[in-house]
């Protein structure tokens, strides 16, 4: 397709009567379907089968088996050659934070999939476009139809764009999980956070955040949000707590 025009087709019609064009979502998501059939599978929802008679097996589970085995495979590949010197026990860990529900129902709503669901009149009335297990099968439904329809190459792009896109984000998280995982090997049940202090114009804020831990200030740390203050807090509070015990 290197000199062609992408094209983008198909409509999902949906049960509260609005019509949406598939040409937004696969704009969204940087994929056109070669065969928008599969795209259209992967958005129904088997509460929308249920209701219209149609076989079970026109439901989006199959595809949604298929893109969970995908997902799995991808995302163990990228954090095996990003942490090169990480146990296999971490690197589950990691892998877990990814791809559990509420991750992927998060990567939906970035690109509002739950928009695009074929639903049945029960579950829509039951706010199912943005229930996380609704939403986060539909992901993996979706990667399952990119990968029939473009092969594991570009299966793999969706999945580095749209969820691995903040994996050096979470990286931080580990100042956090580290902090956590070590208070509790020596018998600490409490840790929090508290901000301190903000400061700076909007486009230009600064954060002080406050690690408490069994209800005192341990350490503070600095950072551009409140996320990344925290990580430097529990950064901090880490290394004190285990220069007290060497």
């Amino acid at each position: 397709m290197s000199d062609q025009k992408k094209t983008y087709g198909g409509v999902s019609e949906r049960e509260d009567g609005n019509i949406l064009s598939f040409d937004s979502l696969q704009k969204q998501i940087g994929y056109c379907f070669q065969d928008i059939g599969l795209l259209d599978h992967a958005l129904t929802h088997r509460s929308y089968i249920n209701e219209t008679g149609k076989e079970r097996e026109e439901s989006n589970e199959r595809l949604e088996f298929l893109g969970d085995a995908v997902l799995e495979l991808v995302v163990s590949e990228q954090l095996y050659q990003a942490y090169a010197s990480e146990p296999e026990g971490r690197l589950s860990k990691r892998r877990a934070s990814l791809v559990c529900e509420s991750a992927l129902s998060k990567k939906a709503e970035e690109i509002g999939l739950g928009s695009y669901l074929h639903l049945g009149k029960g579950e829509e009335k039951t706010g199912g476009r943005h229930k996380p297990s609704v939403t986060s099968d539909a992901l993996e439904a979706l990667i399952g139809a990119v990968y029939l329809d473009g092969g594991i190459d570009a299966a793999k792009e969706l999945i580095r764009t749209h969820i691995l896109n903040d994996l050096s984000e979470r990286d931080h998280d580990d100042y956090k999980t580290a902090l956590q995982e070590y208070v509790q090997g020596v018998g600490i049940r409490e840790v929090r956070y508290q901000l301190l202090k903000e400061s700076g114009p909007d486009h230009d804020k600064s954060f002080t955040m406050a690690v408490i831990i069994d209800g005192q200030i341990c350490e503070s740390g600095n950072g551009r949000s409140k996320k990344a203050a925290e990580q430097m807090a529990a950064k901090a509070a880490l290394a004190r707590l285990q220069g007290q015990r060497e």
